[in-house]
């Protein structure tokens, strides 16, 4: 089935050695966002990037720094996103929160045919 609506998708931007009351930023985000029953988020990590502070975050060589890029991209119905605002301005110090209208397009299968998968 396919599901198409209106909806606004977040992108938020900061490094990966941020935290969130001793807990990986992202990690507190995502929780926050199912929490609230938003419709879906992903995580992305960076290879290099920079934001308002000019300091240059990588991933560096091997995957083994712990300062990369991070962004995550959020996407629900726009009364949804506007409940997860206030949350995001108290949990991010520093970073940049993108955010934009797009027409989304759910696709999935009715439950009792996912039942049966």
């Amino acid at each position: 089935m396919k599901e198409q609506f209106q909806a606004r998708m977040l992108r938020v931007h900061f490094g990966e050695s941020d935290k969130w009351h001793g807990k990986p930023l992202h990690e507190a985000i995502v929780a926050k966002c199912q929490e609230l029953g938003i419709a879906g988020v992903i995580v992305y990590r960076g290879i290099e990037g920079y934001g308002a502070s000019a300091h240059i975050h990588h991933a560096g060589h091997w995957g083994f720094s712990r300062d990369a890029p991070i962004m995550l991209s959020i996407i629900d119905k726009e009364e949804q996103i506007a409940r997860l605002l206030p949350h995001l301005d108290e949990m991010v110090d520093e970073g940049l929160i993108a955010m934009s209208d797009v027409e989304a397009i759910r696709l999935f299968r009715p439950e009792e045919v996912r039942s049966k998968a």
